[in-house]
């Protein structure tokens, strides 16, 4: 018995997802239908089902929320589960998960669709039912990248009465830090007024990697990915003396060639 949890805040939606996929997927249980993404988010960790169909836009929290903040708290015994977001229709980010092949659902609930979903969802239930995350991390990263970004290539900062211009490429790590991103060299700090996910499309994804929902750091400045107690792990940094912490969902980044 496959297990699976729906959280979409439109009781009707609800109900007629969970009937379509009882029809095309019989040996599927749904274990929780959650109406709001605070509701969503405890409900998947304490049942850890094996697939989450998550609507974008929810109450309490959203459905990119949920994923990342789940991914950040798992800790198993069970594979992180396979994450389905369900969502209206939106040019878009049909073509965002059309890109990374991800998996989505629109609104109303179509059957032709579903059945590609419920398809591949079996598959990698067969062949790699421990993939969720790698899954996941693509999804996130396919929502906040837009068709054609332009790439930062210094960081404008206002210190005082000056604007201090930071190239990007002497930036260590963005961490997020409540309305505004800290942007850290190898020998400073300073403040910008935007949003971890407003920078991370304008940023070349081959060197800046997201390695947690408030952190991006600069690869080439990774010294050393170190696991530590249960399936936890931090990043040691040249020329700074911290540690950054590494979520569940970007640990595969670090894994041995």
């Amino acid at each position: 018995m496959i297990t699976a949890l729906i959280a979409e805040d439109e009781p009707i939606l609800a109900a007629t997802l969970a009937a379509a996929l009882q029809r095309q997927w019989p040996e599927l249980s749904i274990v929780a239908s959650c109406a709001n993404g605070i509701e969503a988010l405890a409900q998947a960790a304490a049942l850890q089902p094996q697939v989450l169909f998550l609507d974008i836009k929810m109450p309490g929290k959203s459905g990119l929320e949920v994923a990342e903040e789940l991914a950040d708290a798992w800790t198993g015994p069970a594979p992180f589960p396979q994450t389905v977001f369900v969502t209206a229709y939106d040019e878009f980010a049909v073509q965002a998960f059309e890109r990374e092949a991800a998996d989505y659902v629109l609104k109303p609930v179509s059957d032709d669709r579903l059945a590609r979903t419920v398809a591949r969802l079996r598959q990698r239930l067969q062949d790699k039912p421990a993939g969720g995350l790698e899954v996941l991390a693509a999804q996130l990263r396919a929502l906040g990248v837009p068709m054609a970004a332009q790439r930062l290539g210094v960081i404008r900062a206002a210190v005082g009465n000056q604007v201090r211009m930071v190239p990007v490429s002497d930036v260590v790590y963005f961490e997020a830090a409540d309305k505004y991103v800290n942007v850290v060299t190898a020998d400073s700090e300073v403040l910008i007024r935007m949003s971890l996910k407003e920078l991370l499309p304008q940023l070349d994804d081959q060197v800046f990697w997201q390695v947690h929902r408030g952190t991006i750091v600069n690869s080439s400045c990774v010294l050393s990915a170190v696991r530590e107690e249960g399936s936890k792990m931090s990043l040691a940094l040249r020329g700074r003396p911290e540690k950054l912490r590494v979520s569940p969902l970007y640990a595969h980044l670090f894994r041995q060639m």
